[in-house]
């Protein structure tokens, strides 16, 4: 009867660890993949696409004349214009663009690689990136065509838009509470466990 008993109990602790084991695992998988999590050399485990959708959400502003209609993305180290004609919706390349916001003026140079005008002035970019509503008058000189085209550039926050570094590792669970959770599967599993699998002495129980 002993060893009946022993090998009931061996098989008891067979199934705990059976039923543990992979719940663990699991649990802790969870935690070193959780949001916020970097790889080696900084990027987001849980976001592969974090740098074009950083792009996607940098701040835009949008414009249109009755010559000219653009589009404005205030990124890291540029201010980027795309400009086309209103009508045609043709691409107006190698014309003569200048922005102005508030005190500050600069002039944009053509990119004819992409079809764009940048702005890659240090104080130009420097009072753009300052959290706030900006108004933006752009000057754009083509041929013949001329237009004075206003908007304003929203910059809530980080500079290129999105959430800071520090914003992102806040919505990440702690690991410390996928610990908890582990230590608790386990405590009830072997509960659950000896409950279950509790078998009283024959003989002991006839007595």
């Amino acid at each position: 009867m002993i060893d009946l008993l022993h090998s009931l109990q061996r098989t008891r602790y067979r199934l705990m660890l059976a039923v543990v084991l992979p719940l663990v695992l699991l649990l802790s998988a969870g935690a070193f993949a959780a949001p916020g999590a970097h790889g080696p050399n900084g990027e987001h485990l849980d976001n592969p696409a974090a740098a074009t959708s950083a792009a996607a959400t940098a701040p835009r502003m949008e414009a249109k004349s009755e010559a000219f209609e653009l589009v404005a993305h205030l990124r890291d180290d540029e201010l980027s214009i795309l400009i086309n004609r209103f009508e045609t919706n043709e691409p107006v390349l190698d014309a003569k663009v200048e922005v102005e916001s508030g005190q500050v003026k600069a002039v944009a140079k053509f990119h004819s690689d992409l079809g764009d005008y940048a702005i890659d002035d240090p104080a130009f970019l420097k009072a753009l990136k300052a959290p706030g509503a900006h108004a933006l008058v752009i000057t754009v000189v083509a041929g013949a065509d001329a237009d004075l085209l206003e908007g304003t550039l929203n910059t809530e926050g980080a500079a290129a838009g999105g959430h800071s570094h520090d914003d992102e590792h806040g919505h990440g669970v702690p690991v410390i509470v996928w610990i908890a959770l582990a230590l608790l599967t386990c405590g009830v599993a072997i509960y659950v466990l000896n409950r279950g699998a509790r078998v009283r002495d024959p003989i002991g129980g006839a007595q």
